[in-house]
């Protein structure tokens, strides 16, 4: 019996078998709101706590200057 017809198939087959075990996500696209609003607000943390490294950076430099 012929079988190399089989090592054909096994790449497209692996794929139909990977697909429903991921059931289509490819970890991308859809976001909820709640992981938008999460990014926001660690965003906007992170917008403060560059603010406040901003400005003791400048004091220092003010010091070191004279």
């Amino acid at each position: 019996m012929d079988w190399s017809w089989l090592l054909v198939l096994a790449c497209p087959i692996m794929m139909i078998f990977m697909m429903f075990g991921m059931k289509g996500h490819h970890g991308h696209g859809k976001r909820t709101k709640l992981q938008d609003s999460i990014s926001r607000s660690e965003y906007e943390v992170l917008v403060k706590e560059n603010q406040a490294i901003q400005k003791q950076l400048n004091q220092i430099h003010e010091k070191v200057n004279g």
